[in-house]
């Protein structure tokens, strides 16, 4: 039998597998099941049989490709320097607000994420039935949380919680944008029954805190009313069965024009003509809190959902007021934030300088418009017509994204959703009503945009400063080194001082600090420029004798070797770099 054969072969398995996966989800007789099973094995028998055995040393398989899968990457050291301070500074400020940590799996039953995420539900990662529960790769943070409320609500009724985990979703990646397949989120929500906007001034304090404290550079939080938007359908006439649809058209308008987004509205879902107008009339308005005045004086005030939507927001800008952090937000009626679970206010935070991402086009432009009577080109072949759409497509065939103009867009993302944790309780008690639930307020802040704004920043102040790269690999404060006959054991002496007293010393090191006794001073040098280490302590037999050492302070390209540095009193040597490395020094 050929390799065509072989490969006709392995191309039925996955048929066969999912065959076996949806008898089993109905529940069909074991007997079918026992059938399809026995066929899967026997094409696997086949497969082994024709190929030689798996243990058929003399045949070489494929060259292995080494590589990383599509929209997923490894983390150097330097940028693991970088990733580490966001995950502190967003620790630091979730506790300071009261935030408790959990964990959750990695992967959850796939009717626990089933219809919590509208048209977004196609980027969930499904998992290879092994013959036990159907499950997938975790979307986001929020619907796991929502389903650990519902098991574990009578013990949590309230709660401030925050995550940081990893999460994974099927997009078109843009990695130099921080847009992948499998990226980190870092939550904070607020769960339990309390007076209506509290806690959700709370969490855009902790968004604006947080993303000061990374030093994003200026951005802002529009802000919007789950309630608004489903009065301004109600109102301009969308039928019910389509206000979610729209809704996800409406919340492409931060990536697409307007013409853009009405087209889908009207052409791909259905929409009538003067319908989308009437929306666009409503979304194109942003401002602050006078924008509620505006409101109030049109239609949408006479609308229940409308109303009570914007009596929220007039409440919650008193709270923002009184936060200081007014200023921050923008009022934007276009943001509709597509998950399905949101019921109240919703969230955004952009930084300046954000580019629409576009898509290669799967085939050629339009040629220009060429004269009556000129020749008419001839018509292209399909195989031709196939070759121009397979040429902007990547490797494994999907639409290939032009990452220059792709900016890194929201940086963070949220909103109430009162509703998900009683879904779970009722589906958990298979009743048709919304049993009650726990009422939840909340953001995500995404770390890989997060860190490719401050990897730049990292580059951008490498460059100016005249260091070698962007970042550190490390935290080490000071570095020991000797001078001469190389003083290996006290300098061991003087690294052990510091690490007893909390200073974060380097010694020896696979490329920074050698395992040498003796190394030459040039190289000593060279290292603690390269790894950026503040503070040098220099041990010379002759000063050594006198009680004191000499420590110099690493200025970027302005450190040298020239300069004689600070001695200092051998038995002061930890007070001495304890009171400059301390921040109020800084």
């Amino acid at each position: 039998m050929s390799e065509v054969d072989i490969e006709s072969l392995r191309a039925s398995i996955p048929t066969i597998s999912a065959a076996i996966r949806e008898l089993k989800a109905q529940k069909a007789d074991e007997a079918l099941i026992k059938e399809q099973q026995l066929k899967l094995a026997d094409v696997n028998k086949q497969i082994k049989a024709l190929s030689g055995g798996e243990n058929d040393a003399s045949k070489k398989g494929p060259r292995l490709n080494l590589k990383t899968p599509k929209g997923t990457r490894d983390w150097t050291p330097v940028e693991m320097g970088i990733r580490e301070h966001i995950f502190s500074t967003l620790t630091r400020v979730f506790k300071a607000h009261g935030g408790a940590t959990i964990d959750t799996p990695v992967f959850e039953l796939r009717e626990i994420l089933a219809g919590k995420y509208g048209e977004d539900s196609k980027l969930i990662y499904d998992l290879q039935d092994q013959g036990g529960e159907i499950c997938s790769l975790r979307y986001d943070l929020t619907v796991p949380f929502a389903r650990f409320l519902a098991m574990n609500g009578a013990q949590y009724p309230t709660m401030k919680r925050y995550h940081i985990a990893k999460v994974y979703r099927r997009d078109a990646p843009a990695m130099t944008k921080g847009r992948m397949r499998e990226f980190y989120q870092c939550d904070f929500d607020i769960a339990g029954v309390f007076d209506p906007m509290l806690p959700d001034a709370e969490v855009l304090m902790i968004v604006v805190e947080a993303l000061t404290a990374l030093e994003v550079g200026d951005f802002t939080v529009k802000i919007n009313h789950r309630k608004i938007l489903d009065g301004i359908f109600e109102v301009c006439g969308v039928p019910k069965d389509k206000i979610r649809t729209i809704s996800s058209s409406v919340d492409k308008l931060d990536k697409l024009p307007w013409a853009e987004v009405r087209r889908e509205m009207t052409e791909d879902k259905g929409l009538e003509p003067a319908v989308a107008d009437a929306i666009g009339e409503f979304v194109k308005l942003k401002g602050g809190p006078e924008l509620l005045d505006e409101l109030e004086k049109g239609k949408l005030a006479s609308n229940p959902s409308g109303k009570a939507g914007i009596n929220d927001m007039r409440l919650l800008f008193t709270y923002l007021d009184v936060f200081g952090i007014t200023a921050k937000m923008s009022f934007d009626m276009s943001l509709a934030r597509g998950l399905d679970y949101y019921t109240g206010l919703i969230y955004e935070a952009i930084v300046e300088g954000s580019a629409p991402p576009t898509i290669a086009p799967a085939a050629a432009a339009p040629a220009p418009a060429v004269a009556a009577n000129a020749p008419s080109a001839p018509p292209k072949s399909k195989k031709k017509k196939e070759k121009e759409k397979a040429a902007a497509l990547d490797a494994e065939g999907e639409p290939e994204v032009d990452e220059s103009t792709v900016g890194v867009g929201s940086i963070a993302g949220g909103g109430r959703y009162d509703d998900l944790v009683g879904m779970f309780a009722a589906a958990a008690s298979n009743s048709n009503s919304m049993a009650a639930g726990i009422p939840c307020v909340g953001v995500s802040i995404g770390v890989e945009r997060v860190f490719s704004i401050l990897l730049q920043k990292e580059k951008e102040k490498a460059a100016a400063t005249g260091l070698a790269a962007a970042g550190r690999k490390n935290e080490t404060e000071v570095y020991v080194m000797s001078l001469g006959d190389g003083l290996i054991l006290e300098r061991m002496e003087v690294a052990k001082e510091l690490w007893a007293a909390g200073i974060k010393a380097g010694l020896f090191g696979s490329t920074e600090y050698m395992f040498k006794a003796k190394p030459k001073m040039r190289q000593q040098y060279d290292a603690v420029a390269k790894a950026q280490i503040p503070f040098a302590v220099i041990i010379g037999p002759d000063e050594l004798k006198e009680g004191f050492v000499r420590v110099k302070e690493q200025k970027g390209k302005d450190a040298s070797e020239t300069t004689d540095g600070e001695r200092v009193n051998r038995g002061d040597l930890v007070e001495w770099l304890k009171q400059r490395l301390s921040p109020s020094a800084s």
